[in-house]
């Protein structure tokens, strides 16, 4: 009985923040059509919602660990599930995301990507995606920010493990900008796929800074240690809710 209300709660939550999206969107659009600022602010507010909404609905808590930079910087972030991109994006001030060229034909999240001047690469063409993806950041750099890369390409499963892709190297080595790795165990509870939720405490975890200069492969092997390790400690923290 209690999981059979879980799912019920569950589908209530998805419904409607799939709702909200496109009538907190709309809502901003007068202001984000004109400002970089009201992008945000509709992007933030959208995702308050959702971390307020998944504590009453469905249980769900989030915790925001470490600090998150405020500087120029690339951060480097493990991706289990679209609450993660909610958590990253809403704990720094100026976040801008390497995704998905799809993501801009999406109605209004596509609209609010473009305008937050979101990078937008071909996935299935991996050196000319590369090299487009280099070039769309360094013209980026007009608004400073934070770049947001999820180094292993794609959203994948708590524990499943994955090779981290050399584009996050090329964009340490172009940049000159310190690295954030960034852990979660958001997986556990938000799953990639389905509409279930689980109760419990979501973490996405701000790691130390890997500064810039390092050999690319050096600094790889860094970032995936760190990151593989604090989000394996944070998947054993999430077994007590399961």
């Amino acid at each position: 009985m209690k999981h059979a209300f879980q799912w019920v709660r569950s589908i209530l939550f998805v419904t409607q923040i799939y709702i909200m999206m496109p009538v907190i969107g709309l809502a901003f659009a007068p202001i984000a059509l004109f400002t970089r600022k009201g992008a945000y602010g509709a992007c933030k507010t959208y995702s308050r919602w959702v971390f307020w909404t998944a504590k009453w609905m469905v249980g769900l808590r989030v915790e925001v660990r470490g600090t998150p930079p405020d500087y120029e910087a690339m951060v480097a972030a493990k991706h289990q599930s679209f609450l993660d991109i909610m958590m990253i994006f809403t704990a720094i001030p100026a976040g801008k995301f390497i995704m998905k060229r799809e993501i801009l034909w999406t109605p209004v999240i596509g609209q609010y990507a473009y305008r937050l001047e979101c990078v937008p690469v071909v996935r299935n063409k991996r050196g000319a995606a590369i090299e487009k993806m280099l070039e769309e950041v360094e013209a980026g750099r007009k608004h400073p920010g934070q770049l947001i890369i999820y180094s292993q390409g794609t959203r994948l499963a708590p524990g499943v493990k994955a090779p981290y892709k050399i584009g996050t190297g090329l964009l340490y080595e172009q940049m000159q900008q310190p690295c954030v790795p960034v852990a979660t165990n958001v997986g556990v509870f938000w799953p990639r796929t389905g509409i279930f939720r689980k109760p419990g405490l979501a973490v996405v975890e701000f790691l130390d800074p890997i500064p810039p200069g390092k050999p690319r492969e050096e600094f790889m092997e860094e970032l995936e240690r760190v990151i593989e390790d604090a989000s394996d400690r944070l998947l054993e923290e999430a077994k007590q809710y399961t």
